[in-house]
């Protein structure tokens, strides 16, 4: 069983690092012992994302009922050969992730498959699902069953997931409304997108980010930095989208090179040494 282990928990790690080199670096600054959950983590929730915006040709509505069943019939059971759903498994059986978190974001995922235009409610409950359950779920990893300091963390933890999660939004504009003809941003017409529309979008996620900071420096030893690296790659790309006019959002999906993303994760470990966090 170990090296069935092993060989599973390598696939979810294989997964990230093919799909995220930003999240691959902040995982390789955990503690060694958090690598690997993290990891499963994101296997998981990359390849339910995989189904809802990839696999076109395909039955999406019968992909994701068939994952979300093998989902809970795997921790139910503690066994799966799914690769990705017995690294999964494992995590959320050992650090107690709750049914519920995993149950809305497969609901969030769902959404994507028939739901284009959100208002107030839905784009609150697709944000929760799609990000903020994701930071829970880490926070489990990072708190080790340490209940007393998971409950303190719950905001913050939510508010970097939203964070992150609107970032996306913004970053993703084209490939969303012209792709895909998502609008997640509610009210806003994206035809008729403006400058004061980005503004109140980006007020919204600077209050995210400052809630989000005030966590980071909470977190245990061994996670900090890892999170915080994904915190400032984020920052940055925000910094950028701010500096970006909106007609040129709707154009092109804005970036940060792999140049930048290496000065900030040597900027981050300098911030570290000098305990900014």
């Amino acid at each position: 069983m170990n090296l069935f282990d092993e060989t599973c928990f390598e696939c979810s790690k294989i997964i990230t690092q093919k799909y995220s080199t930003s999240f691959s670096k902040g995982i390789m600054a955990f503690d060694e012992r958090f690598r690997y959950p993290i990891y499963a983590i994101y296997g998981f929730v990359r390849y339910a994302d995989e189904i809802v915006d990839t696999f076109h040709d395909y039955d999406k509505q019968k992909l994701i009922a068939d994952f979300r069943a093998q989902t809970f019939i795997a921790i139910r059971e503690k066994i799966s050969l799914n690769p990705v759903l017995q690294s999964f498994q494992q995590v959320v059986n050992h650090y107690g992730i709750e049914d519920e978190l995993i149950d809305s974001f497969l609901r969030s995922m769902e959404m994507d498959l028939d739901q284009t235009v959100y208002d107030t409610e839905t784009y609150q409950k697709y944000i929760y699902g799609s990000a903020e359950v994701v930071g829970l779920m880490c926070l489990r990893v990072f708190c080790e069953n340490t209940t007393t300091l998971y409950e303190q963390l719950v905001p913050m933890a939510r508010s970097l997931g939203a964070a992150f999660q609107k970032i996306n939004f913004l970053r993703d504009v084209k490939s969303d409304f012209e792709e895909r003809g998502r609008t997640y941003f509610p009210t806003i017409d994206f035809s008729r997108f403006t400058e004061q529309n980005k503004k109140d979008i980006e007020e919204d996620i600077k209050n995210d980010f400052d809630d989000a900071f005030k966590g980071i420096k909470l977190l245990p030893n061994g996670t900090r930095l890892g999170v915080y690296i994904a915190y400032i790659y984020y920052r940055q790309l925000f910094k950028k989208i701010t500096h970006t006019p909106a007609s040129t959002i709707l154009q092109k999906r804005i970036r940060i090179s792999d140049t930048q993303k290496t000065a900030l994760y040597f900027k981050a470990l300098l911030h570290q040494k000098l305990k900014v966090i």
